[in-house]
């Protein structure tokens, strides 16, 4: 798009789209087949991976590192600095090199509801969702649904984005053992949409089944 600010030394990967007054800064990388919708904003030396969907109104501080199938909605803020200030304890505008730089990560398939706030350093885990005006204050797993301010975790979900359910054709919640002899709770799940399996060890949840490879995954109703 001819009216986005797209700077000289930004890559841009083939197949990808910068819409009306997005603005891609100095460095930035983007991988193929990105979308970065209307007044989005990429900062500089910012890195996204492949088929990554920045919404409208978007705004990812640098260093951010967002991998592929990242997706972040309408108005989403990654921010960068824990302690913001304008100027210094003497009174004097604060520079570049003044402040230093915390980027957001956003592991592979996770997305961003609309009008969240992600705060500085945070990492959010593969395939986890970020409910729509949540603030993030702590990391978040793979597959955790996250909402509220501050965030908490409230679901599972699978990579179609749908809650996890209990998997009836698992043993539920059970007892299990760890390294060193203690006991710890295992939970087991399945994804409604695609049939993927999963096993929740101490809030922690692994993918053991991937939807892929299931000879009869269930899906809703067409």
């Amino acid at each position: 798009m001819a009216s986005a600010d797209v700077d000289a030394t930004a890559a841009i990967g083939a197949g990808s789209t910068v819409w009306h007054l997005a603005q891609i800064r100095e460095d930035a990388v983007l991988g193929t087949g990105c979308i970065i919708g209307r007044g989005a904003y990429v900062g500089p030396a910012v890195e996204l991976g492949d088929n990554v969907k920045l919404q409208n109104y978007a705004l990812v501080y640098e260093p951010a590192r967002l991998e592929d199938g990242v997706f972040i909605g309408p108005a989403a803020v990654l921010t960068n600095d824990m302690y913001p200030r304008s100027i210094d304890p003497e009174g004097s505008l604060k520079r570049v090199g003044d402040w230093h730089a915390q980027g957001v990560t956003v592991r592979e398939g996770a997305a961003v509801g609309a009008r969240a706030v992600v705060v500085a350093g945070i990492t959010i885990g593969r395939w986890a969702l970020v409910g729509a005006g949540a603030v993030v204050t702590r990391d978040v797993p793979d597959y955790a649904l996250v909402a509220g301010v501050p965030a908490r975790r409230v679901k599972w979900v699978g990579r179609a984005g749908v809650p996890l359910v209990p998997d009836q054709a698992g043993s539920g919640e059970e007892p299990g053992e760890a390294e060193d002899g203690s006991t710890q709770a295992v939970r087991r799940w399945v994804c409604p949409e695609t049939g993927a399996r999963f096993i929740e060890i101490d809030e922690t949840l692994s993918e053991v089944t991937p939807s892929w490879s299931d000879p009869s995954p269930r899906r809703h109703p067409a």
